[in-house]
């Protein structure tokens, strides 16, 4: 869970340096997340152009 928030809250660009301490991640699992991150985000965008050009 610490992993998707870390990746979430980088997305958007607020996370405060006592979390970022605090959370023992390992590299790995943050360029997974990530990448499945983007990969929902592209899904999702795509899918809403669709809906609204059909």
């Amino acid at each position: 869970m610490e992993v998707i928030k870390a990746v979430l809250y980088g997305a958007i660009g607020i996370r405060r340096k006592a979390d970022h301490e605090r959370v023992q991640i390992r590299p790995a699992h943050i360029i997974v997340a990530a990448i499945l991150f983007v990969v929902l985000f592209i899904f999702t965008l795509r899918t809403i152009v669709h809906v609204v050009t059909s």
